[in-house]
């Protein structure tokens, strides 16, 4: 992994029990969450971190519901 990922890496897994879901599945991450975890670990680029995580969130919603619907 490059270095330049750490930051995004990081928040996701600290965010990993901050799931919504819905009927249907997993939705999303709690961007409640997102924002108190970005503050609590002072993350100095919201938007770029933001970009990232949320490049890796789409990616395990589409696994997690797929993985379920087996």
């Amino acid at each position: 992994m490059w270095d330049e990922h750490l930051p995004a890496v990081e928040c996701f897994l600290r965010c990993q029990t901050q799931w919504r879901v819905s009927a249907s599945g997993v939705v999303g991450l709690d961007y409640s969450a997102v924002r108190w975890i970005f503050k609590l670990y002072e993350v100095k680029d919201h938007a770029d971190v933001l970009e990232d995580l949320q490049i890796m969130e789409a990616a395990a919603v589409q696994i997690i519901n797929e993985r379920g619907s087996k």
